[in-house]
């Protein structure tokens, strides 16, 4: 029996895409009809449908479909989420990991889902500053926690292949809200996720 790969992409989409990406080969000199690109136009199509599709996601709503009552009030830390993202200004690639935590306020969520709001927001056309804080608020604003951190290191390929091209280089962002505005919640979250605990 033959191997049959199953996609899902809108048709309409996927066919503009594969026009567009065509004439961009054409314009970039090269010959959209030979052999090794014949495909090309329609991968590139489909990939940047799968590299976008946090635009269809909804963080809260995942959020909330694993939202539990749980009388915790203690620090809940997820470390060493990887990201991968593009960024919106070459829509070049940059990657890296989140590290997230949450005092919860009566409410819980499954860890997966700290995850997949990750995925979400890392799978849009991005920049890292506006990536970290949207995480952030779309778990203040469904859990209602005492405190919210987000903290992301990244390397961002057009810095890396283009402009600077510095290889070497990580960007750091964070943001914190609620309890962990006070020095004591923050660096007892930034001593944890920098440790290795396992």
């Amino acid at each position: 029996m033959a191997y049959k790969k199953i996609e899902q992409y809108d048709d309409k989409i996927t066919a503009k895409l594969i026009d567009h990406y065509k004439s961009s080969l054409d314009l970039l000199g090269e010959d959209s009809e030979r052999e090794g690109l014949l495909k090309t136009p329609e991968r590139v199509a489909k990939a940047m449908q799968f590299l976008t599709q946090g635009y269809q996601l909804d963080a809260k709503a995942i959020l909330n479909s694993a939202k539990f009552h749980e009388d915790v009030s203690e620090m809940i830390i997820v470390k060493d989420i990887e990201l991968y993202s593009m960024c919106e200004h070459h829509m070049l690639p940059f990657y890296g990991k989140a590290h997230i935590a949450y005092i919860p306020n009566g409410w819980i969520t499954g860890l997966s889902k700290l995850a997949r709001v990750v995925d979400v927001y890392s799978r849009r056309l991005q920049v890292q500053e506006r990536l970290t804080t949207q995480i952030l608020d779309a778990i203040k604003e469904t859990l209602n926690p005492m405190g919210v951190a987000v903290v992301i290191e990244a390397s961002h390929l057009c810095m890396m292949m283009r402009g600077v091209q510095k290889q070497n280089s990580v960007t750091t962002t964070s943001a914190f809200w609620g309890e962990f505005e006070r020095n004591e919640s923050r660096s007892e979250f930034i001593r944890l996720i920098g440790s290795k605990l396992h």
